[in-house]
């Protein structure tokens, strides 16, 4: 089992937010770019003491609700194969925004990924793209198929998106641990860069007290103590590009602070 989920000092995964790839709106061309990119995040992370790495087509917005386009999996495979030769044994997972959990099996089965980030597992939520629903059923046996090592990282009422139907977060957090048989669970603020609720964080974790509770959006080095009592880990990249601007490169210096302060 990967190792983030059995131990008992809280880990730091930070996030390589792609730029955009083929066939995506802002594509404008210079692929070598992306790939330089993506590897200076990807050392800027292990040089500052990140337990693993997520990589995600974070520049590909407006995202699709279903499937991604060839191409774009074509690209993430391309970066990966690149990021991984610098990681030297960081494990690396992968997000496909906005849900393609199958087409991040795929790249975790192909380039030995550690796990995998699933936007909605279980249930539905109304988003920016329309109403997304999980498949746990289908996603957990293509993973059998596939990569049965890999881990399935599930948020919980997702950023950018709200439940349809009246479900509560301990509802949808049990939901996602014990039906849709998730790893770890992650709990975000209402958008990307914002943190989340303090009291969300506690009740997904009195609802599912041995469950691996991930944070997956706005933790700093100043609240990051906010979470500590609740959280197994962190998921980060916001903060940590430098001066805290989301469109620019992760900052070791940052890293290293935010990993220190766990």
């Amino acid at each position: 089992m990967l190792s983030l989920l059995k131990s008992s000092t809280a880990a730091l995964i930070g996030v390589i937010h792609l730029r955009p790839l083929p066939g995506s709106p802002r594509w404008a061309g210079g692929f070598d770019q992306v790939i330089a990119a993506a590897v200076t995040d990807a050392i800027a992370y292990r040089e500052g003491g990140a337990d693993a790495v997520v990589m995600e087509n974070f520049g590909d917005a407006p995202f699709t609700r279903g499937a991604v386009a060839s191409e774009t999996i074509a690209a993430m495979s391309a970066a990966a194969v690149a990021v991984r030769a610098e990681l030297r044994g960081l494990p690396l997972g992968f997000n496909v925004l906005r849900n393609d959990a199958a087409a991040a099996l795929g790249l975790a089965a192909v380039h030995g990924g550690a796990f995998v980030r699933v936007n909605v597992l279980s249930g539905a939520m109304v988003t920016d793209q329309g109403i997304i629903e999980g498949d746990a059923h289908a996603l957990l046996r293509r993973r059998t198929a596939l990569c049965p090592e890999a881990a399935i990282f599930a948020d919980v009422h997702v950023k950018h998106a709200r439940p349809l139907g009246d479900f509560s977060i301990e509802e949808s957090a049990r939901d996602t641990h014990e039906r849709g048989l998730a790893d770890a669970l992650i709990v975000t603020g209402t958008g990307t860069g914002k943190g989340a609720d303090p009291s969300d964080v506690a009740r997904v974790r009195r609802a599912c007290p041995d469950a691996r509770i991930f944070l997956g959006s706005g933790t700093t080095k100043e609240t990051v103590s906010v979470y500590r009592d609740h959280a197994n880990g962190y998921i980060v990249g916001s903060s940590l590009k430098f001066d805290g601007v989301l469109a620019n490169a992760v900052d070791p210096a940052r890293v290293e602070a935010l990993k220190k302060a766990l």
